[in-house]
């Protein structure tokens, strides 16, 4: 796991309750917040990505095997994942309970571009293709959707099998499950902007950020594995930091996959500040 950056530790404090209120803030736009004490799961309402449970801000000082235990049987009655997502500096108690519930718990470089840092240049092309903010009605929008599901279910950074055949697949599997429609209303109420290194109307690589005032997390950012290592992934971040920045969000924040993702990041200016933990049952 590569380093967290030194910080001023009031800073740091302040922006991890920063980030703390965006992450129970942000999933409710989409789902209903179910109370379990000092977690709270949050359920999607409609097509996207399966939501998680939370540390219930104020209240997860105490969390235990047995609150984590509550939350997993009322996912399994919901048929929804049994994951939870929090930071280790925040909620450090979470993690044994989580463990001692019989979860396995992956570690996440958690990095920042603050707003002290300049966004980065912006390719107007990358690896043969055309990097831009994706509108809504915006035809290349299903593989911009499409492509980080290939993406990670391929995980890494080496080149992978999937490509166009594997894609426009995804799309047709796809169509009609009412994923677009409710992305497109989204971007259309300024709560999800999509950006997309685009090669002869398909979408190669793409992402997202999702602004609640002055804080936006880049999320879902993924390339085709057959059209890894031409620094698209790259490209498509910045997109994403130049649109966030157009929105007036100070601090731009994600979870990097592994140290070897984190170090693309890290030469878009980003820096670790802490470490986002991810709980599942082992496969």
């Amino acid at each position: 796991m590569l380093g967290v950056t030194p910080v001023d530790s009031d800073d740091r404090r302040a922006l991890l309750n920063r980030l703390e209120r965006y992450y129970d803030t942000v999933p409710r736009s989409g789902a209903r917040a179910e109370d379990f004490g000092p977690l709270t799961l949050f359920v999607r309402e409609g097509e996207g990505w399966p939501l998680y449970a939370r540390p219930t801000p104020g209240r997860s000082g105490a969390v235990r095997a047995d609150d984590v235990n509550r939350v997993r049987s009322r996912q399994r009655e919901l048929g929804v994942p049994e994951s939870f997502e929090w930071v280790a500096e925040t909620t450090p108690a979470l993690r044994a309970a989580a463990e001692q519930a019989g979860l396995t718990v992956h570690e996440h470089p958690l990095m920042v571009l603050g707003p002290d840092v300049p966004a980065p240049a912006v390719p107007e092309a990358a690896g043969g293709a055309v990097v831009r903010v994706i509108a809504p009605d915006d035809p290349v929008l299903p593989s911009a959707l499409a492509v980080p599901h290939l993406a990670f279910a391929e995980p890494g950074t080496g080149v992978g099998a999937a490509g166009l055949a594997e894609l426009n697949q995804a799309v047709r599997d796809r169509a009609g499950d009412g994923s677009v429609e409710q992305v497109t209303a989204r971007m259309a109420a300024g709560l999800t902007c999509v950006a997309a290194a685009v090669a002869d109307g398909t979408a190669l690589c793409a992402g997202q950020h999702q602004p609640v005032g002055a804080i936006s997390e880049i999320v879902g950012v993924g390339t085709l594995p057959a059209a890894r290592r031409r620094g698209l992934a790259r490209a498509v971040t910045a997109a994403l930091v130049a649109d966030a920045r157009s929105r007036g969000v100070e601090t731009v924040f994600l979870s990097a996959g592994d140290d070897d993702v984190a170090r693309v990041y890290a030469r878009l200016g980003f820096r670790s500040v802490a470490t986002a933990l991810i709980a599942e049952p082992s496969e």
